[in-house]
């Protein structure tokens, strides 16, 4: 039976069509003569599949297990028969489901593997179930249907579910094509559509999701005919995502991030380029198949068809050297805030750009105000790190060449005494700067267990205890930057003296001794 309650469940209200095809008195209990099977295996006159229009008001159509398509149209005060004709009698109604376009518009999807009939049973109405069209071109003939959803974004979109995948459908189904993707060969029991995801429940190989169907709902004629084409973007919730490794006992997590869909017809000797901007046009970061490191331009990879990159929405990190090991600490820029940002395809400079929304997360308390002083916090935590971080790669810089001019004057030592005790109290000098301001003893990942932390990695560190969650900074927080601040301001000064007045000075006597002088590049 269909029962409705129109009181939050403290009445019910009975509203169910008639199910039997013939006299009802003849309905006898399931079994054979001998033993009667009472368990509801094989009970019928049962309304297996119901639904209410969410387009249209007192629209519910019903599917028995029996063969039989009810349609009211009042609520459930009056029904009609609306089985398809020419569907098989004893077709068990599996699913309903309601045009988002049409009005009166509906979709079943029936079996009849129990009779040992495995062809696929899809039927459309546009009329409320007076005429009926079946839509099953492009399925296996043996891989039977249990599901059918339509689009609610994109006009004649549809989903199947069958037996042995997922079908798709652009022309509300006139034809089929597989949609199995990565999705094992595995019955679909059904499926369902949120916030332009599709997820489909599976007999026995858990649930599955497409985490964005907007490229569906875009693409058309002249994007598959196109050389390359950049996607709009699905809004984003700005939120942590992905896991560490596959895992062979659950699922995989959301990816995080701006989900960026781009389609490269070909990509040989093919220059990609992906940027993301703030909506004032200014630069957050930029990917490319030929990166510009001195643009700090980072490595995309592509590959012929459709490509996804996930963005993190992270401004860009701090400035980094090699070797470079500390504890508990991020060099990660803050996350983007929330609003409005673009982002870029470049193919062989051609560009093709789109608008994409970062949304707050719902689960987070903090105001926009308080998201700002964070991302600001950050952002002026992570300059500090990379001018420390460039400060070292200039001390090593110089620390090079100097060796480089002296080590061939080891074997005259008294006649290049000078110029060798001068290089020597510079680096000295410079070497109490760098261990100031990281601990040079770290050689591995355990080391920082051994050895104190030193400038870098205590602002890092702040960096990282910044960026848990969506809190504006602490004043602790703010006082600790402050002070880190100004003692690594301290060695940042020492370091400019050394580099205007000692070196300066030891390139002036090299140049006397017709030696290479240092040249530290900025």
């Amino acid at each position: 039976h269909v029962h409705v309650t129109y009181n939050g469940g403290q009445s019910w209200e009975t509203i169910s069509p008639d199910l039997t095809r013939n006299d009802p008195t003849k309905l006898g209990p399931s079994g054979g003569p001998i033993t009667k099977d009472n368990t509801s295996v094989e009970y019928y006159c049962t309304i297996f599949a119901a639904g209410e229009s969410p387009y249209e008001k007192d629209f519910i159509v019903t599917g028995s297990d029996d063969g039989l398509i009810h349609v009211s149209t009042d609520g459930g005060k009056n029904w009609n028969n609306a089985t398809p004709k020419e569907m098989p009698e004893w077709t068990l109604i599996n699913s309903v489901e309601f045009d988002p376009f049409t009005k009166g518009g509906i979709y079943v999807a029936g079996t009849r593997y129990k009779s040992g009939d495995y062809q696929p049973y899809l039927y459309k109405s546009k009329d409320y179930g007076k005429t009926w069209i079946k839509i099953t071109d492009g399925i296996s003939s043996e891989h039977f249907t249990r599901v059918l959803r339509a689009d609610p974004k994109r006009k004649g979109l549809l989903y199947a579910g069958t037996e042995s995948g997922i079908y798709i459908s652009f022309d509300d189904g006139a034809s089929w094509k597989p949609f199995q993707l990565n999705l094992p060969v595995v019955p679909i029991t059904d499926l369902t559509i949120k916030n332009d995801n599709l997820i489909a429940a599976t007999q026995g190989r858990s649930f599955w999701m497409i985490d964005d169907l907007t490229p569906l709902h875009q693409l058309n004629d002249q994007v598959a005919g196109s050389s390359f084409h950049l996607f709009k973007p699905l809004a984003s919730y700005r939120i942590a995502g992905g896991q560490r490794a596959p895992s062979k006992t659950s699922g995989q997590n959301h990816p995080g991030g701006v989900m960026v869909h781009y389609f490269l017809k070909d990509t040989t000797n093919v220059k990609v380029e992906l940027e993301f901007f703030q909506l004032d046009g200014k630069s957050i970061r930029k990917y490319s198949t030929k990166p510009d490191k001195k643009l700090k331009e980072e490595k995309l990879a592509t590959k012929p068809g459709l490509n996804r990159f996930v963005w993190d929405m992270r401004y860009p990190e701090a400035e980094k050297f090699d070797g470079m090991i500390l504890w508990w600490s991020s060099t990660n820029g803050p996350r983007a805030l929330p609003g409005e940002y673009k982002v870029k395809l470049t193919v062989s400079d051609q560009p093709m750009e789109t608008s994409f929304t970062i949304l707050k997360d719902p689960r987070s308390t903090a105001s926009d105000a308080d998201l700002k002083a964070q991302f600001d916090f950050q952002q002026d935590v992570i300059a500090k790190l990379s001018e420390t971080n460039k400060a070292i790669k200039k001390i090593r810089q110089a620390r090079e060449q100097m060796n480089r001019a002296t080590d061939p004057l080891k074997d005259k030592k008294d006649e290049y005494k000078e110029l060798i005790d001068m290089a020597k109290s510079v680096q000295d000098k410079m070497k109490a700067i760098e261990e100031a301001l990281y601990q040079t003893k770290n050689k591995s990942g355990q080391d920082p267990l051994n050895y104190p932390v030193r400038l870098n990695n205590k602002i890092g560190h702040l960096n990282s205890l910044a960026g848990i969650g969506d809190f504006k900074p602490t004043d602790q927080a703010i006082a600790f930057k402050n002070e880190i601040t100004a003692e690594i301001n301290k060695q940042l000064e020492l370091l400019n003296q050394v580099l205007k007045e000692d070196i300066q000075a030891f390139n002036n006597m090299v140049k006397q001794k017709n030696l290479d002088a240092v040249m530290l590049s900025e």
